[in-house]
């Protein structure tokens, strides 16, 4: 029998708390989704609702400082941080589940699964290599920096988006943005993440990514997909390739008509994708 859609809180690596939203038959394989730098654990939503309909039970969590998790006193965004959270999590589901993370939450699951070889049965890396296109990175870094005093108006912010990704066709409901906004006291909403995520150093942060990334890679055995969005400016075939010769039982799945975004551009065809690879390496009863 299938549990309704219910939040639960985990704790993360810094005593942190982790709002997550979590579904599916209790005694089913897990997967847990982890969203994107900017992002909330809502951009999920619909593939939540297909993996729970696919027959697996379904965690996703907004990241540290996202969402409704807890904004770090400390600023503590750290890659050391970020990824003990995943950690947490993981351990705390048990019963090695699959991590699909996107950009952000790819990077941080595939550390730790690199570092932690029992702590998932497989891994989808969604459009994010140790090879990150520089023109992909700072059309991100432009987004997130922008608009620091946030917006007059829900469709502001819907402007904003739409010239991130001019592409993408905008939605006339503006519902599912709003869950990406806070409403502040003086009238104006802001993105729902700490503005703090994007301090310091960002070439040396990238760099640590990077060399982070490799090392964990050489040391992955478990079954690992990147579904790449085909017209992407973050990860290029180059950076698909290089991945391979560090996970040589790569599978790798090209999204036509998707960017960075993949999930958003094409989500019939990523969520086909995921279905497809945990059928295979994580199966259900159904």
């Amino acid at each position: 029998m299938h549990e309704a859609i219910q939040q639960q809180i985990f704790i993360g690596a810094g005593n942190n708390r982790l709002v997550a939203d979590v579904g599916g038959d209790a005694s089913a394989p897990a997967v847990i989704l982890l969203h994107g730098g900017g992002q909330t654990r809502h951009s999920w939503g619909q593939a939540q609702r297909e993996l729970i309909n696919a027959g697996y039970r379904v965690i996703l969590f907004d990241a540290r400082g996202h969402g409704e998790s807890d904004w770090m006193s400390d600023a503590d965004y750290s890659l050391e941080g970020q990824v003990g959270d995943v950690i947490a999590v993981a351990r705390a589901v048990g019963g090695k589940p699959a991590l699909v993370g996107a950009s952000m939450g790819g990077v941080n699951s595939l550390i730790a699964c690199g570092n932690h070889p029992d702590l998932a049965s497989c891994l989808i890396l969604v459009d994010v290599t140790p090879k990150l296109e520089p023109k992909g990175v700072e059309h991100i870094h432009k987004f997130m920096a922008g608009n620091p005093d946030g917006f007059a108006s829900i469709e502001e912010a819907g402007d904003a988006v739409a010239a991130y990704n001019p592409a993408r066709p905008r939605p006339r409901n503006l519902d599912g943005l709003r869950k990406n906004l806070r409403l502040h006291d003086n009238g104006r909403w802001y993105w729902h993440w700490d503005p703090k995520i994007i301090g310091g150093d960002r070439n040396a942060k990238l760099s640590n990514i990077s060399t982070q990334m490799l090392a964990a890679s050489d040391r992955i055995k478990i079954p690992v997909a990147l579904v790449r969005g085909k017209e992407s400016d973050v990860v290029s075939p180059e950076g698909a390739a290089e991945l391979r010769t560090h996970i040589p039982q790569l599978e790798l799945a090209n999204i036509q008509g998707a960017g960075h975004m993949i999930a958003g551009d094409r989500n019939d065809a990523f969520n086909a994708a995921v279905r497809d690879f945990l059928a295979r390496h994580m199966p259900t009863k159904k």
